[in-house]
């Protein structure tokens, strides 16, 4: 059988809700798979100690993720169609926030014509950092949310280690005082500068030349609501154009 494999990005800061824009947009597609970049991260014992705070830093893009781990899960993805690793989502605390009901049953029936594709969907807080992964996907997203925003919401929020293979996995991380403002933000403006014309990634358009389609939602939600519109559009778009790679599945 053959099939279109489409890979969809979905970035956005630490408590941006791209996570929950991932889900939904996992309900609404056929036969949808989503990883989540978080379960490629280093395990707990080779996170480096940040040299001015003094606490392991869990978001520094050069580090907090192991790239060429992730380069290869999605270059076999693109070629099989397939996904083979185990996440460990599960383990942390499940939010959610609800869309429209009839918004998203519009985009349900819509996307139920792009049978022939086989989405792949991946999240993460640093997922346009590396070239190499950022060049595999066919759209990319990135969710924008205010900095006082993201501050507020990372104050209520602790989460579980997730590297599959590492004996930590699954024990709760609490930010250290000051977390979020020393290493967080700074950690998602260093991933993010290249993105945005100007490097200006509280208010900036993006840049031309990255290929990504900034989505701004309000508060709530209505707010993902929006969101969910917005990314449906652009994943549409993508699948009436051609985008991905065509491959040859047994039936």
């Amino acid at each position: 059988m053959t099939t279109r494999v489409i890979l969809v990005g979905i970035g956005g800061a630490s408590c941006s809700g791209k996570t929950l824009l991932a889900k939904h947009l996992c309900r609404l597609l056929p036969d949808a798979i989503l990883l989540h970049q978080d379960d490629f991260c280093p395990p707990e014992k080779d996170i480096p100690v940040h040299p001015e705070h003094g606490v392991q830093d869990w978001d520094d893009p050069e580090t907090c993720i192991d790239w060429p781990r992730l380069r290869g899960a999605l270059q076999r993805v693109r070629e099989t169609g397939r996904v083979e690793y185990t996440s460990n989502d599960h383990l942390n605390k499940q939010t959610e926030v609800g869309v429209d009901a009839t918004v998203a049953a519009k985009w349900r029936e819509r996307f139920a014509e792009t049978r022939a594709v086989q989405w792949i969907l991946i999240d993460g807080f640093v997922l346009y950092w590396d070239q190499a992964v950022a060049d595999t996907l066919d759209v990319k997203l990135l969710l924008c949310v205010p900095k006082e925003t993201l501050r507020a919401r990372r104050d209520q929020r602790s989460y579980a280690l997730q590297h599959a293979d590492d004996a930590a996995a699954g024990i709760v991380w609490e930010d250290p005082p000051g977390y979020f403002d020393n290493i967080v933000y700074p950690a998602y403006v260093k991933a993010h500068v290249g993105v945005f014309r100007g490097g200006d990634v509280e208010n900036g358009d993006a840049h031309p030349g990255s290929g990504v389609v900034l989505i701004r939602p309000p508060h709530g939600e209505e707010g993902m609501t929006a969101a969910l519109g917005e990314a449906c559009e652009a994943l549409l778009a993508a699948a009436m154009g051609g985008a991905g790679a065509v491959v040859n599945q047994p039936l």
